[in-house]
């Protein structure tokens, strides 16, 4: 197994995987209770409008949280939409540049002006201390994003937002399964929003929801993602098509059924993370607090490349010539994409924590598809790497590697576009 660095893929050994190892490959639930709902669905041909299958994935979620409405929705993007046009969010609302660009999107899209904030460093989430520098007299509301299945500080982001009188919407598509002090995510803010695409160690091949405790947003939200009807042929508001599908709501229900299987299954792939990268220098795998329910589905590291004295860029295009296709998240930040950086091209003077670690996070393989043995191989791959780090940096730094292409000579953009188009946040 690769016992020195000429061995590498990338320096033209063989790849240690002949299949591609993804990040968020989906987890599937029970093959034959899945088909058995389809053909229940097939018979009795009801496959949109509100089935029984989404009305059960509804109820199923809101007992799951423990919060008194789930709105089951097509996508966690469209969610995010209709949850802000709910509470009538305009003008300026706060929010990370540290997140997936859906998350600012679901504002420009309405034109209210997303305004970044920067993190903490400590917990990558958005630093409540930076928050009040950020208010106007145009400020309406506060988008707090919950990451990696750890949560916003949600306390003080609450006492910011009453204080002000802002809104709170919390996007907790990483946070299905976890807890804030005892309590699930979904019952925070004004609502919270959550992501169940197939990359979510909980899907329902795509889908999304809004969560709340508030019954009339809940009613609200209710007619908007059902183009405004309340009832046959009576149509009382503005409104859209944001429906789950009785498929999605099955997918749900089914992987619902294995979700401490898919739990069990990303904490052990973690501890195995743990110990086989202890100690290296430069290297720090994201803690999780163990005193909170958590669903490990993220595996990140932070690369600190004066210890590594190779880049995180160089790393993963090392992993990736060995098939183990490593992801940066969420490079190079919402303020360094359009239409947000011809908006504010002095953002980044704002945002000094974000823009460092948007250089240093590195995420790996998990999920129901790696075990041991695919994490064993991944680790050394990064152990040869960094035990001749400035060797491979230096190699790397050449046009040409033992007749390999450097990677950094490859246009990148049609590579990643075709790998990373399917993946959302």
């Amino acid at each position: 197994m690769k016992p020195n660095i000429d061995d590498l893929a990338i320096f033209g050994g063989i790849p240690a995987f002949p299949e591609p190892l993804h990040v968020g490959r989906p987890n599937l639930g029970d093959r034959e209770r899945l088909f058995e709902r389809i053909n229940d669905m097939l018979d009795r041909r009801w496959l949109s409008n509100n089935g029984p299958y989404v009305q059960e994935f509804e109820q199923r979620i809101s007992d799951f949280i423990g919060v008194k409405h789930c709105i089951a929705m097509c996508n966690g993007t469209v969610a995010l939409e209709i949850a802000i046009r709910s509470l009538e969010l305009k003008g300026e609302v706060i929010l990370p540049s540290f997140t997936f660009v859906a998350t600012a999107h679901a504002l420009q899209w309405q034109e209210i002006t997303p305004v970044f904030c920067d993190i903490d460093p400590k917990t990558h989430t958005i630093d409540p201390c930076r928050i009040a520098q950020m208010v106007t007299p145009r400020t309406t509301g506060i988008i707090g994003v919950h990451l990696w299945g750890r949560p916003c500080d949600i306390e003080s982001l609450e006492e910011i937002a009453a204080n002000r009188h802002l809104k709170l919407l919390f996007d907790a598509a990483h946070g299905f399964g976890c807890s804030y002090k005892g309590r699930m995510l979904g019952s925070f803010g004004n609502a919270e929003v959550f992501s169940f695409h197939p990359t979510k160690f909980f899907n329902t091949c795509e889908g999304g929801a809004i969560a709340t405790n508030d019954d009339a947003l809940a009613g609200k939200i209710r007619l908007m993602k059902n183009f405004g009807f309340s009832g046959y042929d009576n149509v009382i508001y503005i409104g859209t098509n944001g429906k789950m599908n009785e498929l999605s709501a099955l997918m749900g229900l089914t992987n619902l059924e294995s979700l401490d299987a898919f739990v069990a299954a990303n904490h052990e792939n973690y501890k195995t993370y743990q110990r086989e990268l202890a100690g290296l220098n430069g290297v720090s795998l994201i803690k999780y607090d163990q005193n909170e329910k958590c669903n490990y589905q993220y595996i990140l590291l932070e690369i600190d490349e004066t210890d590594t004295q190779v880049t995180r860029d160089q790393i993963i295009d090392i992993l990736r010539a060995e098939n183990v296709l490593a992801r940066r998240y969420f490079f190079p930040g919402c303020h360094r994409m359009e239409p947000y950086r011809s908006f504010f091209p002095n953002a980044g003077l704002m945002l000094s924590e974000t823009e460092r670690l948007v250089k240093r996070v590195l995420s790996l393989p998990t999920g129901t598809a790696v075990g041991p043995d695919e994490i064993h191989k991944i680790c050394k791959i990064i152990q040869i790497v960094l035990a001749h780090g400035s060797e491979a940096r230096e190699r790397l730094s050449g046009s040409v590697v033992n007749n390999v292409v450097k990677p950094a000579t490859i246009d990148r953009k049609p590579r990643e576009q075709k790998l990373m188009a399917p993946v959302n946040c």
